[in-house]
């Protein structure tokens, strides 16, 4: 059991995602039991709360069958922390103030343990001087409070004042519990492949469909780590709330994209299949079929790890990676050395099950000075687990 976690539910239209909240901490283990006020209840059942639970949903303070007395008082000294998800303007007033007036808010007055609070209304409401000053007051004095996000509100207006989603506050909740590994560390990983244009609708590109870049970034968020993924065009996506996602193009475009966001970056992954040559001219209407032979100048684009390497800060950690056809581990220790990376993750397209498109990864990792790791043929996901470790492993071992 990771531990005991109290939701509390307010009457705001946000209250229809937090069974997706519910369901979240019982996947992840975690025993949870839930408060909802009187409003709280046109927005979501009890049945829904207390089948995703598996535990009785709490509304009435002098409720005629309860398990206790002072069950607002039992339940603030069981749960290991308190989350209300949806808190409402209201809520949130009435807590500052100390009132004390249904079964959340009393349970809140008895509550000397953390406290998270994901506001949710409509933008004006939010911005109200009031609720600032409570919100402000309430963090001064401990109160966790997950910032709500921008977007298109219930009332039809767009503006500052949905709830965070329920992976964001899971997250953020999950990592004060249980702190992760990565809590602290700011990453940045290119993806996929770039498509260079020769024409108005034609390109040069490759197979690459990024899957290695996203696992990587998946594995680096789940242990805290706040990623930057820089994606060319693929059809994956992410939707853990450590990942932002910037998405590009060309080589150029990556190359722009990275090198904006590597010097805040403590580890930076360049897994892109980033073409290395671009056509020199670029017609600016679709290229006629005709029985001549077509030429294309090519240009080489920027080396986006050679180039990072070359400014990179101390402490920083540059991985790149290596897809070969022959000569595979000496052209892999070449470009280590050549462009003054960490590490190389070396594919080589010799090995069956390796390579593009692939759910699964065959690959060796080249540091200086350490003789080459040969990882076994895994999928895409555990061969990230991997990286991501050997990463981890080599710089503890640095400090």
């Amino acid at each position: 059991m990771q531990g005991h976690i109290l939701v509390g539910i307010t009457g705001g239209i946000a209250a229809y995602k937090t069974p997706s909240l519910l369901r979240l901490f019982v996947k992840a283990g975690y025993e949870v039991r839930t408060i909802a006020t009187e409003h709280a209840l046109q927005f979501v059942t009890p049945l829904t709360i207390e089948t995703l639970t598996n535990n009785k949903l709490h509304t009435d303070l002098f409720a005629a069958v309860a398990e206790r007395h002072t069950e607002h008082i039992s339940l603030a000294q069981w749960a290991d922390v308190m989350v209300v998800a949806p808190a409402t303007a209201n809520c949130i007033g009435k807590l500052n103030a100390g009132i004390a007036d249904d079964m959340l808010t009393t349970t809140l007055l008895a509550l000397n343990k953390p406290l998270f609070l994901a506001p949710a209304m409509n933008e004006n409401m939010y911005t109200h001087f009031s609720t600032q000053k409570n919100l402000q007051q309430l963090q001064a004095n401990g109160v966790h409070v997950i910032e709500p996000t921008e977007g298109f509100l219930a009332c039809q207006s767009e503006g500052k004042g949905r709830m965070a989603e329920p992976e964001t506050i899971f997250q953020q909740i999950d990592n004060f519990l249980h702190p992760k590994e990565g809590m602290g560390i700011k990453a940045v990983i290119t993806a996929g492949p770039t498509y260079e244009p020769i024409d108005s609708v034609r390109f040069i590109g490759n197979h690459s469909s990024g899957k290695m870049g996203y696992c990587l970034a998946e594995v680096l968020a789940r242990k805290g780590v706040e990623v930057e993924l820089v994606s060319g065009p693929s059809h994956l996506s992410c939707n853990h709330p450590n990942i932002r996602l910037h998405k590009v193009e060309t080589a150029a475009e990556m190359f722009e994209a990275t090198a904006a966001l590597a010097p805040t970056a403590d580890i930076a992954i360049m897994a892109a299949a980033v073409a290395d040559y671009r056509p020199a001219h670029i017609a600016d209407h679709k290229i006629k079929k005709s029985e001549q032979h077509l030429q294309i100048d090519l240009e080489p684009t920027q080396d986006i790890l050679k180039t990072l390497c070359a400014q990179k800060k101390e402490g920083q950690f540059f991985v790149g990676f290596a897809l070969e056809t022959d000569h595979e581990e000496e052209n892999a220790r070449h470009k280590l050395e050549s462009k003054k990376a960490d590490m190389i993750v070396l594919n080589s397209l010799q090995d069956a099950g390796a390579g593009f498109n692939t759910p699964t990864n065959k690959v060796s990792i080249l540091r200086p000075n350490s003789e080459i790791l040969h990882l076994p043929l895994l999928s895409k996901e555990e061969t990230a687990e991997r990286i991501v470790d050997t990463i981890f492993e080599t710089i503890n071992k640095k400090r």
